[in-house]
């Protein structure tokens, strides 16, 4: 069923791409530099760790074996010399669904992620042609749903939709007074409340 939605937000890691390996690359290179004490962290800490700030994920992989601003301060370096060699995963049929899409609607990012994040991710993927704008945490230090709602006020959005894979990008999305489609494939579980369930990218198609 078609809701007529004339703009989607989109969330990045765990809804259009899996970049978790490279992100553990960066980390641990970062740890072995400040900390390495602390140990190496794995997939499956990280990726549960996505769609928080920063600041949360340090304090729960490093805590106080080493100063936010300083940890911070390295990974940029590593993050700014080897990320785009690295890479990430588009989940199956990223790219031809958000090429569709923009055909007819206004196509916007809103992250958690670094300042760098979304920039890395249009320069690795090619996608960035599709996209009229995009925010993230590390630009400004502004909440997701803060963002959300600066996104829709600066485009003047009527109908927007925001798409998102963690119980976080849910409530972010109704706090800032938006739908949200719950992309099932990604990170996040036990979503409750979305108005849409996506079980592939793809079904976008058939409710925007």
């Amino acid at each position: 069923m078609k809701h007529n939605y004339d703009s989607i937000l989109f969330d990045m890691d765990g809804t259009l791409w899996d970049a978790v390996e490279s992100y553990c690359e960066l980390w641990n290179r970062t740890i072995d530099y400040c900390c390495p004490q602390v140990g190496h962290v794995g997939y499956d800490k990280l990726a549960a760790l996505m769609g928080y700030h920063l600041s949360y994920i340090h304090q729960q992989v490093v805590g106080d074996a080493c100063p936010l601003d300083m940890f911070h301060e390295r990974l940029t370096i590593v993050e700014k010399e080897i990320m785009r060699s690295l890479g990430g995963t588009l989940y199956p049929g990223v790219e031809e669904t958000i090429a569709e899409l923009a055909k007819s609607h206004k196509l916007f990012m809103v992250s958690n992620c670094t300042a760098d994040g979304l920039p890395d991710f249009f320069a690795i993927t090619g996608l960035g042609q599709y996209f009229v704008d995009s925010v993230s945490y590390g630009e400004n230090g502004l909440e997701k749903d803060q963002n959300i709602d600066m996104i829709v006020k600066k485009h003047r959005l009527q109908r927007p939709l925001y798409v998102g894979d963690t119980r976080g990008d849910c409530a972010s999305a109704h706090k800032a007074g938006l739908p949200f489609a719950w992309a099932t494939y990604g990170f996040g579980k036990d979503v409750v409340g979305a108005e849409h369930i996506l079980n592939s990218i793809t079904d976008l198609l058939a409710i925007s």
